[in-house]
């Protein structure tokens, strides 16, 4: 993207859409391309110190000239916001990336079919996430590459045919980041209980993490391939890795995912009314 780059306008100037715009101005996309709609003063002045980029307190006729609107509002908030927002970006696609709201709703909310929803995670922050995508039938080829384009900064992305799958990949990698963290935590206990310090336990488990995911990446061999390849029968990680199977670690694993993919359609049915 360029300084010649489209409009691009964020309802709502949190962690997520600060995420994106550092990421675009990285790109080079000029500060005046961009604006944000953020209530709080606090955090207007925030962007508008980092970034150099116009936010207003409220939604008005400026929103007319952005080609593309991102919303980046807590699911509770949405159907107000696009109340106010809905008369001033009818010819905008959308970028939604409120968790749980159908883009039925939102597509009833601001009276357009041109939206994509998003479900993008933590590491988003620091240019490592994935984000899910899925876009309603009137989004056209040009719409797609214009949402990879902003997206891009942020991670990797990937498409799903139905909307519905986007309930996976929030079990799966939208709530994904804190099943790493919990998994950290017990190792680093772990370590100090057998006489590390928390410190080097912490660092071992992070560089474990980092390494594995890794070396997964640029594998082309499937993680169970990769598991067997470091569990040598009789060895330490035999021990480990059938102490967790006998325990029925992966089952409940797979549970707790299914768990949150059932929270994730209750939520739409919840924030879609």
């Amino acid at each position: 993207m360029s300084t010649t780059s489209p409009i691009i306008a964020f309802i709502g100037g949190g962690n997520m859409a600060s995420a994106i715009i550092g990421g675009l101005l990285r790109q080079g996309v000029a500060a005046d391309r961009i604006e944000v709609v953020e209530p709080f003063e606090a955090a207007r002045a925030a962007l508008q110190s980092q970034f150099g980029i116009t936010a207003r307190a409220e939604a008005g006729e400026a929103l007319a000239r952005a080609q593309l609107v991102v919303w980046a509002v807590k699911p509770q908030t949405f159907k107000d916001a696009a109340a106010a927002v809905a008369p001033h970006t009818a010819h905008a696609l959308h970028l939604s990336v409120a968790a749980g709201i159908p883009t039925a709703s939102i597509a009833q909310w601001l009276g357009s079919e041109r939206i994509v929803r998003a479900m993008p995670n933590t590491p988003a922050l620091i240019g490592q996430g994935i984000t899910g995508l899925f876009a309603r039938a009137a989004v056209d080829a040009a719409g797609k590459e214009l949402v990879e384009q902003v997206v891009a900064p942020t991670g990797q992305h990937l498409w799903v045919e139905e909307e519905e799958q986007l309930d996976a990949v929030t079990a799966l990698s939208g709530s994904g980041p804190a099943y790493v963290f919990l998994f950290l935590e017990a190792m680093t206990q772990a370590g100090v209980d057998m006489g590390l310090g928390a410190h080097q336990s912490y660092q071992l488990a992070v560089a474990t993490f980092q390494g594995a995911s890794e070396l997964a990446a640029r594998s082309s061999e499937p993680a169970e391939v990769l598991r067997q390849r470091v569990t040598s029968k009789g060895g330490t990680t035999h021990a480990a890795v059938t102490h967790l199977q006998e325990a029925g670690v992966p089952a409940q694993f797979i549970a707790a995912m299914r768990a949150a993919e059932q929270r994730a359609k209750e939520l739409a049915e919840e924030f879609g009314r």
